[in-house]
This record gives structure tokens, C-alpha cells and sequence, in this order.
């Protein structure tokens, strides 16, 4: 199959490789689906590329990008005179890409009112092109993809059931970039030389701490992210080592920062509590435990223990009979503390 930019040695990302390999001789409907900036388009072409069509056209249109008042027109054609400006016949989408493959991007944003027509030209390969009534016969490989859940969409009454059946055939799931980690490094030496090569500013080296950085990072806009960033960091490296922009690194400091402020408070609330504890020999309750001493009511103080690891367990000294009717009043709603409850404390038998 063609290289096609398809970049990385991930256990993922061969996995999808080796879907392209299988699906790409056949003329079934594939559905891709992923998260934005995953390289919909570039896996797409890498199945045309790889089919029997390879030698006719790939045809691309984001359904989100055109009108709803115009899509019918960028799919299927118009005739002249079908409506105002329409001076002359002319294809669609669909037509152009007669033998070859036709991809539509966000096809989860195509309008409801479209897409029985869709259908049927997905089912029939067949359609008229809008405001004519002569049926036009094609042969076109259709491969969609989407970043929105279409069965939810389905649920929602969003998208026909039929339709996404229909190009549901074959599903192909790309994964982000934050579960490709060890593929960030080829993507970047690609990006690299690229937009070195774009910008006639040579990049000889690019630091382990530099890739330390990039792998540490989320990627939301996943491998578009990468590329945009990778631009920026070439465009502003004063020499031929490639230098990060502030952004990420601030971005990365501040998040290590965050962590490292939220375990150190979390060891000192921790020393401090069992330091506490130990001086009330692991007393919680009554007006010598600990909960009275740190000043907190004793069930915050039993929920801090447990959420900061510190189990709760009794002391092996005996404690006074008085004592033991203190605390168990204090944990009693209506307990009036007198000494007839001390008395019949006394008279029970352990």
C-alpha cells in the first residue's frame, strides 16, 4: 500500500494499517470515526490509494463546511435554471468522482432532509441532479467519517437509522494521539524537516528534554495539534536546535506545579493528623480525641483519614471505665453524658 504520510509504529496505529490493507480492494462503504485532527482524511486517501480505483479520482467534501442550501447541489449536481445564478449544468461531487472515490468528511452534519436522497444514491447508484429530472448512473466508492457518536445521533432522531447502517459496513476507529505516544517522535522529526524545508531554516537537533515535553502533553486537536505546534516551534528557534514557544512548557510547569503543591499539602495534612492521633493514643472521639483537638467533627476527620490512607484502629492500653462513657456519649445524638451511664458501662460484661 502507499505511505501517504502514514507515520508511526504504535500497536494502534499498525492495527489500522493492516484494516486499510484488507478493506481498501473492496468496494464496501467505510465509516471512520475519531476525534478531530486524527487524520480522517489522510487514512481516506491511503484506502483509494490502495484500491483498484487508485487510477481515478479522490473526491473530498466536508459536509459541515457548505450551507444546507447548497450541499444538494455539491453533491448531486444542478441543471440550468435551477435556481437563481445556476446559468449551467453542472456535476457534483458524486459525478466527479465517477470510478474513483468519493469522501465525505463530517458526515454527521449532514441535513436531515438529505439524506434519504444520499441513501439512495448510496443503495442504487443512481440520483438527479437538483431541478432535473434525468437519472444519472455512477460508480463511486464512498468512504464518510465523523467525530460525533452516530448511533447517539441515531437515538436523538439526528441521523436515519438506514443511512448509517449504510455506511456503517465497515467501521475503521482511529485512535488519538494521547494512546500513541511512541509515535509522537516520527511525527515530529516529519513535521520537522517539513516545515524546515518550507522555511529554508535548517533543524539539526531535536532535544531529548523537547521530546520529553511533547510526549507529556494531552494533544486534544491530536496529530493537527502536533503539526501546528511543531510550525510554530521551527518558525521561532533562534538556531538549528528546535526550541519549544513558551506556551506548552508553561502549560506543562504549571500542571507538574499543581501536583507537586497537591501532594505536598496532602503529606502535611497526613504528618499532621497522625502526629494527632498518636498523642490522643488514637482517640478520634470524646473531648480528648483527636477529632476535638484538630477541630474538626469526628466523622470529617474519620473521612480525611481514610482519603489520606490512615486506618483507624484502637489502642492497645486500657482505657478507664469514665473515659469509655465519654466517648461513647459523644458519639450518642441524645446522650446526656451523666454518670448512670458510667455505672451501667461498669455493670456490663466484655
Amino acid at each position: 500500500m502507499t505511505t501517504l504520510d502514514l507515520i508511526g509504529s504504535s500497536p494502534k496505529f499498525r492495527a489500522v494499517l493492516t484494516d486499510v490493507d484488507r478493506i481498501a480492494p473492496v468496494d464496501s462503504a467505510v465509516l471512520i470515526q475519531g476525534e478531530t485532527g486524527t487524520g480522517k482524511e489522510v487514512i481516506a486517501r491511503a484506502i483509494h490509494e490502495a484500491s483498484p480505483r487508485r487510477s481515478h479520482r479522490f473526491v473530498a467534501l466536508n459536509c459541515a463546511a457548505i450551507p444546507s442550501a447548497l450541499l444538494e447541489s455539491e453533491l448531486f449536481g444542478h441543471e440550468k435554471g435551477a435556481f437563481t445564478g445556476a446559468s449551467a449544468q453542472t456535476k457534483g461531487r458524486f459525478q466527479m468522482a465517477d470510478g474513483g472515490t468519493l469522501f465525505l468528511d463530517e458526515i454527521g452534519d449532514l441535513p436531515l432532509e438529505l439524506q434519504p436522497k444520499l441513501l439512495r444514491a448510496l443503495q442504487e447508484r443512481e440520483f438527479e441532479r437538483l431541478g432535473g429530472a434525468q437519472t444519472v448512473r455512477v460508480n463511486v466508492r464512498v468512504v464518510a467519517a465523523t467525530n460525533q457518536d452516530l448511533g447517539q445521533l441515531v437515538n436523538k432522531k439526528l441521523f436515519r437509522a438506514d443511512l448509517f447502517y449504510r455506511l456503517n459496513v465497515i467501521p475503521l476507529y482511529l485512535p488519538p494521539l494521547r494512546e500513541r505516544i511512541q509515535d509522537i517522535l516520527p511525527l515530529t522529526e516529519f513535521f520537522v524537516t517539513k516545515f524546515a524545508a518550507s522555511f529554508n531554516k535548517p533543524i539539526d537537533l531535536i532535544p531529548d528534554e523537547v521530546v520529553a515535553v511533547l510526549k507529556a502533553h494531552d494533544w486534544p486537536g491530536n496529530i493537527r495539534e502536533l503539526q501546528n505546534f511543531i510550525e510554530r516551534a521551527v518558525l521561532f528557534s533562534p538556531g538549528s536546535v528546535l526550541r519549544l514557544p513558551l506556551g506548552l512548557k508553561q502549560k506543562q510547569t504549571v500542571k507538574q506545579s499543581s501536583e507537586s503543591v497537591s501532594r505536598t499539602l496532602a503529606e502535611a495534612d497526613r504528618e499532621h493528623i497522625l502526629e494527632t492521633l498518636k498523642q490522643t493514643d488514637w482517640l478520634i472521639g470524646g473531648q480528648d480525641g483527636a477529632a476535638n483537638r484538630l477541630g474538626l467533627p469526628r466523622t470529617t476527620l474519620v473521612y480525611k483519614m481514610r482519603k489520606l490512607g490512615i486506618e483507624t484502629r484502637r489502642s492497645l492500653r486500657p482505657r478507664p471505665i469514665q473515659q469509655l462513657a465519654d466517648e461513647q456519649c459523644h458519639a450518642a445524638a441524645n446522650c446526656s453524658g451523666d454518670v448512670a451511664y458510667a455505672g451501667m458501662l461498669q455493670d456490663a460484661s466484655y
